[in-house]
């Protein structure tokens, strides 16, 4: 704890996605969707493959990198 009483490192809560316990499930729908927009915009193509959530996850920080949006 600081000492303000907040946890350090508490300013990016998000959790890495390899660390994810439903990381390795089929990526959803909602992430394929966002993610065939944001390779559209990127001018990039969504791999083929069936991702998992937690590589989805990752793919979609990368576009939205390369589509200005990150």
């Amino acid at each position: 704890m600081t000492d303000n009483g907040q946890v350090s490192g508490a300013s990016n809560p998000e959790k890495d996605p390899d660390d994810w316990t439903t990381g390795d499930e089929p990526m959803t729908g909602p992430q394929q969707s966002y993610l065939q927009t944001l390779a559209q915009q990127a001018g990039e193509q969504v791999p083929a493959e069936n991702l998992t959530k937690a590589d989805a996850s990752k793919l979609i920080d990368e576009l939205q990198e390369k589509a200005g949006r990150g």
